[in-house]
């Protein structure tokens, strides 16, 4: 799995890399029960802090997707299966759906107002 960060980006680095992490999970190219690069290394690779890419891999167990074992680094949960997979995959449009509102000027609250209305 290959992992790239856009230092110029207005998007935190721990934030690229859980996004790659995340995108690797949808398209399948990392599965239940993968272990994920070293944190150290993985820092030394990408030129950041090692904190970094332990602020994105906490971020990744937070979300229920992987698993972090002292000593034993972090692996993609056993566990997950396919609708595990579709919701990182909605969560992924959300987001995309929420910023391309704000781009618009629509509100939070004016957005779930327009999915409500969507829904009913």
């Amino acid at each position: 799995m290959l992992i790239r960060v856009d230092p110029a980006s207005s998007r935190g680095l721990a934030d690229q890399i859980a996004a790659q992490v995340r995108a690797a999970l949808i398209d399948g190219s990392l599965v239940a029960g993968d272990k994920l690069p070293p944190a150290r290394e993985l820092a030394a690779g990408l030129d950041v802090n090692m904190h970094t890419v332990l602020r994105a891999y906490a971020a990744l167990r937070d979300e229920g997707l992987v698993e972090l074992r002292r000593g034993r680094g972090a692996h993609v949960r056993a566990d997950l299966g396919p609708s595990d997979r579709e919701r990182v995959a909605l969560r992924r449009q959300v987001g995309e759906l929420v910023e391309r509102a704000a781009r618009i000027g629509i509100t939070p609250d004016q957005l779930i107002a327009e999915i409500r209305e969507a829904t009913s």
